[in-house]
């Protein structure tokens, strides 16, 4: 199972900070997750709908077409700025 870290206000809108779910076979990609994710419910759908989201897949930043696997951990968290 896949195990999936929240942070900051997506943390907050989504209404978890982690969880474990069994990815099905048709999701392999950063994309295909979110969309996936999406999919969960109205929070979800809320907190994962801003194009600005990051991901990272065992601790290293993803693109929309890096491979995700069930054995994977990720992160998905809000653009950081800072000054």
């Amino acid at each position: 199972m896949a195990r999936f870290l929240y942070f900051a206000w997506v943390r907050e809108k989504i209404g978890v900070a982690t969880e474990t779910l069994n990815l099905p076979p048709d999701v392999s990609t950063v994309a295909n997750v979110l969309t996936h994710l999406r999919g969960q419910g109205e929070q979800y759908d809320n907190a994962l709908s801003d194009n600005n989201l990051r991901v990272a897949v065992n601790q290293t930043y993803a693109q929309a077409n890096s491979p995700v696997t069930n054995s994977d951990e990720i992160a998905i968290f809000p653009p950081v700025s800072g000054g």
